[in-house]
């Protein structure tokens, strides 16, 4: 059986390094101003608001019990699990430069160190959902955490993007930003409903609905972003009430063949 070894090391340090640039970065605050602060500069419509951005806590918060959780029996000898350490690590690395990134006012550069957080992101779900049996150990420690970070960092590298452009001064090819931002709505809310129907992901479809709410909140002023933004939250809800009825009723019936 596999042990403790380097790996585990770097998962727990990457844990607590990123932790500690993200505690900097509020009491400092990195660069002289708040992540909310630079954002403010950027007031993209895709922006949510700003008790949104308190997913961050649980997100933490999970992905602490993991860091501890891939360490200890039963899942230092998962193989599955193994296989994310460095991933993992890679990640902390790129969420703390994003951020060191973002405070400095580094607005382009921020856009390429999201894009791959979300692909190294990518790469550890995929690695998680192979198909194989899982404990639940690993689906509540080290699944469930991934799938909320995943569906956070999915909405962030939009927003992120709609923010850089705006820094830009892009004219959006003639096209209005209201109905730019109703289109961007309209392509994670069909991201949502393909990882529900393909992955049946409800904590992934949790995040957008959570996000898309805060999204028609802060937009109010925008009537047209808002009741786009509701509507989405609404559609990805019933989709994921759909799925959490055909996963119950899926069990169900395993468990009475079992039986």
């Amino acid at each position: 059986m596999r042990r403790f070894g380097v790996a585990q090391t770097a998962v727990i340090l990457a844990y607590v390094g990123t932790v500690i640039v993200n505690y900097l970065a509020i009491s400092l605050p990195i660069g002289g101003l708040t992540t909310r602060e630079v954002s403010d500069l950027y007031p993209a419509l895709f922006v949510p608001a700003p008790y949104v951005f308190s997913i961050w806590s649980v997100i933490y918060l999970g992905l602490g019990i993991y860091a501890v959780a891939q360490a200890v029996s039963p899942l230092v000898g998962n193989q599955r699990v193994r296989s994310i350490a460095w991933w993992f690590a890679l990640s902390g690395v790129l969420n703390s430069v994003w951020l060191v990134l973002w405070q400095l006012l580094a607005i382009y550069w921020t856009v390429p160190v999201m894009l791959a957080l979300l692909a190294t992101l990518l790469v550890i779900y995929l690695r998680l959902d192979d198909g194989a049996p899982r404990g639940a150990a690993e689906r509540w420690m080290v699944r469930l955490p991934f799938s909320i970070y995943l569906g956070w960092i999915s909405v962030a590298t939009i927003a992120n993007i709609s923010g850089a452009l705006l820094h830009a001064g892009w004219s959006g090819w003639g096209i209005a930003d209201v109905t730019w931002t109703v289109l961007l709505l309209a392509i994670a809310t069909l991201l949502g409903v393909l990882m529900l129907a393909r992955r049946g992901d409800l904590a992934y479809a949790m995040v957008l609905v959570w996000a898309f709410v805060g999204i028609a909140v802060e937009q109010r002023a925008e009537p047209v972003v808002s009741a786009a933004a509701l509507t989405a939250a609404a559609v990805t809800a019933l989709a994921l009430l759909a799925t959490a009825w055909r996963l119950l009723s899926v069990g169900g019936r395993r468990r009475q063949t079992a039986a």
